[in-house]
């Protein structure tokens, strides 16, 4: 964009062109219309001036995909600063008080204008969670799911949210301008209404049909699509998101990569990283990362999620017609609803449960990931400990999220931890199993059930809960000792200590949190608060790069966590262990990690038995269902995931022999 100071005043013939063309300037005033150089008024055709305007150099073609003459036709603008090589066509009302970066182009667009306060949808508070507000998340364009987290859900700390907030508000301010701004390469075509909306560059608007007091934001490196029929208001869409088909938002944020669209309709909702949002409803929604919900009459409300699968007809009721919409609901990482499941807050699941029927009763199943949870005839909450450790989904959601992360450019304000064991879920395993031993030894056998946190458990599966779970934590655990000393090698005969010491500044805490998708240990999230609390995070940069520390010393933490659980768990200090409890170690892993892989073969197979073959060969004899299953859905034996499941239970078998050579004197 050329400096302003060096634009000239317009030539007595290039006035006289332009009027022959059907240009005209507000009271006959031409000296407020001001050029650049590479200005040619034959590019100028039928364009009414009004108020103080600046063009650029009208030749040449767009920044656009793809490209495009430049110039200006059939147009009204009024307080426009226009860059060079722009092309503007068709506008029905006006272009008012806008700056147009170099190589954008606008086609077919009815009014599109900023008027006096402007926020471009930045500082707006939106009530997630709680429908009745007090969880208030304020809008700028650099939120995250981390500064969102914490603004939501620590009310409980005056002084941190005080802070956040001025943060926050202080952010917002920097987006806040007279004039808005539609950057270099943009594209905005057949656009009947854009009204105070900042449009980043490269980004693409195309045939939506109402866009108010909001930002587009884009880069060349993740160009942001807003397609046909969108009606948005009070809105931030991120870099890189796709919001099309008709899709309505009411104060929501759209983050980086995210797709929404297919008549999704939102309100008072935060959609972070990579979610994807169609055909359903949301309502005071915190959707952390990875949040999926793609069928009709599904409606998810009050409520926080994150790496969270909706099934078709999922439901939440937030209220119980007494005061109103003020109950939530928390679903923790990694969780999933089958098919019409509902569930009346308050509730809250553990990491990667799965939620099935009809519950109408309150639970907290926090302490019991991998569960099975389902509603009983009368509402009440049927729950199995552990029970989907094995299951081939979660095998794939360890595999899925990091590969399906559509996020592109150099910046990623979500920090995200993929992990699905972790010192988050395990350290849930083994609070989890505290809880079943108890239960297992004061539990009468005459006993058929016992209530854990407003769920019934059968009492067979107290002892089956905590061989799910002793088991899935040993795999883990085991699995990481072996591989820090595969990375790091004794230095000597049965000498171990260097591999398996703790690097001097990370930090042990038994608990650990699930920040807005980031794991960290409590005592880093303490750390953070307290910076925060004390002016020490000026900024948002400073707030990211506490989380950035955080996420560096992830795997030291984990590591001292690791040694501390491992102690816990089998009663062996690593830091004093022996070439024979080393050994153990290994032994372990090999039986725990094939335990597990053989479990999840098993689950695995279900999908080629008999009933699976339900409504193949169709028309056929009876040998047609074999040949027409095969045909589609191929045999257990060349499956892809089966194939690869076997492999790793043959490199784990020489795996563990390797390692133990390695350790022998």
């Amino acid at each position: 964009m050329t400096e302003l100071h060096n634009y000239r005043a317009l030539t007595g013939s290039e006035i006289t062109t332009l009027e022959r063309q059907g240009c005209a300037a507000e009271d006959e005033d031409w000296s407020r219309v001001r050029v650049a150089d590479g200005f040619d008024p034959a590019r100028v055709v039928d364009v009414q001036f009004g108020g103080q305007v600046y063009l650029g150099a009208t030749g040449g073609t767009t920044q656009t995909v793809p490209p495009q003459p430049a110039g200006i036709r059939h147009a009204c603008l009024r307080d426009c600063v226009v860059g060079d090589h722009v092309r503007i066509v068709n506008v029905g009302v006006h272009i008012a008080n806008y700056r147009i970066d170099q190589g954008a182009a606008l086609e077919n667009v009815g009014l599109l204008e900023v008027r006096p306060g402007a926020q471009f949808g930045n500082g707006l508070e939106i009530e997630v969670i709680n429908e009745g507000g007090g969880r208030e998340v304020i809008l700028f364009n650099e939120l995250s799911s981390q500064f969102a987290y914490l603004l939501c859900l620590h009310r409980y700390r005056p002084q941190l949210i005080a802070r956040l907030q001025t943060l926050a508000h202080d952010a917002a301010q920097l987006a806040h301008r007279e004039q808005g701004c539609i950057g270099a390469g943009a594209t905005i075509r057949s656009v009947p209404e854009l009204i105070d909306v900042h449009v980043g560059p490269a980004a693409l608007i195309n045939g939506a049909l109402s866009l108010v007091n909001g930002s587009v934001l884009s880069s060349p490196e993740a160009p942001t699509l807003v397609g046909a029929g969108v009606q948005a208001e009070r809105f931030i869409i991120a870099e890189g998101a796709r919001v099309s088909g008709g899709a309505l938002l009411t104060k929501t944020y759209v983050g980086q990569a995210a797709q929404v669209g297919r008549q999704f309709s939102a309100e008072g909702t935060l959609l972070f990283a990579n979610c994807e949002a169609f055909h359903g409803e949301a309502c005071s929604v915190f959707a952390g990362p990875y949040t999926v919900t793609h069928h009709k009459g599904t409606l998810l409300i009050a409520s926080l999620f994150s790496f969270y699968n909706a099934g078709s007809g999922t439901n939440q009721s937030n209220h119980m017609y007494k005061l109103g919409p003020v109950h939530e609901g928390r679903v923790e990482r990694g969780a999933k609803t089958g098919s019409f499941s509902y569930m009346m807050w308050p509730c809250r699941v553990g990491p990667f449960c799965v939620v099935l029927g009809k519950h109408t009763r309150a639970f907290d199943t926090t302490d019991f990931p991998f569960s099975h949870i389902e509603a009983l005839p009368d509402g009440r909450c049927s729950l199995i400990p552990g029970f989907n450790l094995t299951t081939v989904g979660t095998v794939r959601d360890g595999a899925k999220w990091p590969a399906r992360d559509r996020r592109q450019g150099p910046v990623k304000r979500d920090r995200l931890s993929f992990d699905v064991f972790s010192p988050y879920t395990v350290g849930r395993m083994l609070r989890g199993m505290e809880v079943l031993r108890e239960l297992q030894q004061q539990t009468d056998r005459s006993v058929p059930a016992v209530p854990i946190g407003g769920a019934e458990v059968k009492r067979v599966f107290l002892r089956t809960g905590l061989k799910f779970y002793r088991r899935g934590a040993l795999m883990y655990l085991t699995d990481k000792i072996v591989a820090r000393l595969e990375r790091q090698p004794p230095s000597g005969a049965g000498d171990w200590t260097a591999a398996l010491a703790s690097a001097p500044d990370a930090v042990l805490s038994t608990q650990w949190v699930d920040v807005g998708g980031q794991l960290m240990p409590v005592a880093r999230l303490e750390s953070l608060i307290q910076a925060i609390e004390s002016g020490a995070v000026t900024d948002i940069d400073a707030f990211f790069a506490q989380l950035d520390q955080i996420q560096a010393a992830y795997a030291e933490d984990e590591w001292v966590w690791i040694k501390w659980a491992y102690h816990q768990l089998a009663q062996v200090d690593l830091e004093t262990a022996g070439a024979a409890e080393i050994l153990e170690v290994a032994d372990t892993l090999l039986s725990t990690r094939q335990e597990f892989l053989e479990a999840v073969l098993a689950d695995a197979v279900k999908e080629f038995d008999r009933h699976s073959a339900i409504g193949f060969g169709a028309d056929g004899p009876p040998a047609a269902l074999d040949l027409d299953f095969q045909a589609v859905r191929g045999d257990y034996d060349s499956n892809k995931f089966i194939v690869q499941m076997q492999s790793e239970i043959e490199q784990l078998t020489q795996r563990v022999q390797q390692f133990k050579q390695r350790l022998a004197p």
